[in-house]
């Protein structure tokens, strides 16, 4: 089955993240409502984190998003993510391939992230990173590297005000000092207030306009082989480690091929020796 989805991929990938608080749910539930308007069905992926003694997940996510529970061409499918850090849960991963290949948008909303917790990167075509108004200057968005994983910036709580401004001139001083342009990819930086909708069709059109520029030039192609490659490799290591890694030698990924086919094929081979 993660075969045939990895083959036949549909709906531009977006990735949501950014600190706790910052209103990462009410955005998606405000994306989710545009994306319907005009006809598109979506999926999202909801991770929440774990509570240390069970486990589990109060899965709260899932309550936050203001969604028709009669509409059938919207799915939330809840996620613990247990120890795992980084922001995503360990299926997320084959919950994206396989819902990548059902649905026109798909939203992976992260567990509330600190300054170095960039995994959405490599799961997500579109990385939208939420600041909340009077969160930090510039430096505190700098620190480890958070600020150079966002494809678009939004500014959660517009209705704030001036609050609001000082916060995107901190970020666009960030985006200037740490991050070059992505091969021709300026990073836009946007105000939005999801509770009123204000900013939202704006969003809407920049995520469509990096979705466009990622179709030019084999952009989406090489982007995905480089997830690919990356899932394969983080995969053997989790399984094996380090020393089972190195064991495994050369991981070639012809082209075409599915990450998690070939992942199993080495696991055979690895576990024989």
């Amino acid at each position: 089955m993660l075969d045939a989805a990895y083959a036949a991929p549909a709906a531009q990938v977006i990735g949501l993240t950014g600190p706790p608080g910052v209103g990462k749910s009410t955005l998606a539930g405000g994306l989710i409502r545009a994306y319907r308007a005009q006809g598109s069905r979506v999926g999202v992926i909801a991770v929440d984190p774990s509570s240390r003694r069970s486990g589990g997940a109060l899965l709260g996510d899932r309550t936050r998003l203001q969604t028709d529970p009669a509409d059938e061409d919207v799915f939330v499918r809840s996620m613990a993510a247990r120890d795992r850090l980084g922001g995503l849960a360990d299926l997320t991963l084959s919950a994206m391939v396989l819902m990548r290949a059902l649905y026109d948008l798909l939203l992976i909303e992260t567990v509330g992230v600190g300054q170095s917790e960039t995994d959405v990167a490599e799961a997500a075509d579109s990385v939208l990173f939420c600041v909340q108004p009077g969160s930090g200057d510039s430096l505190q968005f700098m620190k480890a590297g958070i600020v150079e994983i966002p494809d678009l910036v939004a500014v959660t709580k517009s209705d704030l005000g001036q609050a609001a401004i000082r916060a995107r001139a901190d970020v666009k001083g960030a985006l200037g000092l740490a991050a070059e342009e992505q091969g021709g990819w300026t990073v836009p930086v946007l105000l939005v207030a999801a509770t009123t909708g204000e900013g939202v069709d704006k969003l809407v059109a920049e995520l469509a306009r990096h979705w466009n520029w990622l179709g030019e030039q084999g952009r989406l192609a090489a982007r995905r082989e480089a997830q690919a490659r990356h899932w394969l490799e983080a995969g053997l290591r989790d399984r094996f480690g380090r020393e089972g890694l190195a064991r495994a030698g050369a991981l070639d990924l012809p082209a075409g091929r599915s990450p998690f086919r070939v992942a199993t094929e080495i696991a055979k081979r690895l576990s024989k020796l």
